[in-house]
């Protein structure tokens, strides 16, 4: 069995590496992130949540720009003031929280009720009755398009077989020797970037079941052209989801990302070595899809948010070819 670690416990493995190393190293608190050499490797997946602005559809709202040094909550800002952005079209929908206050107020860092208010990567800071994001300053307060204060949880299903010649060889990369993986990927409607087809988790669904019901709706398009073919589809899907291995839990530097608001995911990998189980799949792309195909795998591939890094990890564990 592999033992896989959460990107906050991959970050005290290698805080403490660094202190055997006589590297200067300070230990995470919930209170306090101090600076440490192996907190670089996780601010590299914080980044695309701190550009000049911050899209939405057609519109755009301006991020207070936070500098590389400056975004960990322990670095004193007395002046930080980000503007305040909730989303017009989040406000009153029945899969977003309303606004905080005394009618609302919610138990953070655990589940509550039917919704997992906790983070994958431990507890965060609550300040003023707001989480704060637990990589630290986005340029931006409020929800902006996410739905719940806190931690968004998602689940990413990255279902990949090796690319064939069509006499059904594998394909292998001239230069590397090694063969090429190909994944299904959906090209998000909202910003045109390919992605995997994954989604929310709904309040107290299990992730399991969230990467099937995402798969079948973005990849298979069981709500809309293939609702009549649905029965069918589930136990094709049951079958092949069976043999899931996770590769990934924990923050995802996603572009809708805000101070009080975050997305996270569970990402697992369902290979079919034959080709033979997924080529039975008819791939069709979903609503909220433009579009789908199986897409080759090599580290030029541009992703949505921090999909290439999930499917790094996939290449890497099937030690294909990047």
């Amino acid at each position: 069995m592999v033992k896989l670690l959460s990107s906050g416990a991959l970050l005290a493995s290698l805080c403490r590496a660094a202190a055997a190393a006589n590297s200067p190293c300070l230990v995470t608190t919930v209170s306090k992130q101090q600076s440490c050499p192996a907190l670089l490797v996780v601010r590299m997946v914080h980044s695309k949540c701190r550009g000049e602005t911050y899209k939405y559809g057609k519109d755009e709202v301006a991020r207070l720009p936070v500098p590389e040094e400056s975004v960990p909550w322990s670095v004193e800002w007395p002046d930080y003031a980000p503007q305040d952005f909730t989303a017009p079209f989040v406000q009153g929908k029945e899969w977003a929280d309303p606004e905080l206050g005394d009618n609302f107020a919610p138990q953070w860092n655990t589940l509550d009720n039917s919704i997992n208010r906790a983070s994958h990567e431990g507890p965060y800071q609550v300040e003023g009755g707001k989480p704060l994001n637990i990589r630290g300053r986005t340029g931006l307060a409020g929800r902006g398009v996410l739905g719940k204060w806190g931690p968004n949880h998602a689940a990413d299903p990255i279902v990949t077989r090796w690319q064939r010649e069509e006499d059904g060889q594998v394909v292998s990369d001239p230069e590397t020797g090694k063969q090429v993986l190909e994944f299904v990927a959906i090209q998000r409607k909202d910003t045109g970037a390919w992605a995997i087809p994954g989604g929310m988790v709904d309040p107290g669904e299990k992730v399991s079941v969230t990467v099937k019901r995402e798969f079948m709706e973005e990849a298979l398009d069981s709500t809309g052209a293939a609702k009549e073919n649905v029965e069918n589809l589930t136990a094709m899907v049951d079958k092949f989801f069976e043999g899931g291995e996770e590769v990934y839990r924990g923050y995802v530097d996603d572009p809708r990302n805000t101070d009080n608001s975050w997305m996270e995911t569970v990402a697992f990998n369902f290979h079919d070595p034959s080709g033979q189980e997924v080529g039975q799949l008819p791939l069709q792309a979903g609503d909220d899809a433009g579009a789908i195909q199986w897409m080759p795998l090599n580290k030029e591939v541009i992703l949505y948010a921090s999909h290439k890094d999930f499917v790094e990890k996939v290449v890497e564990k099937l030690e294909a070819h990047w």
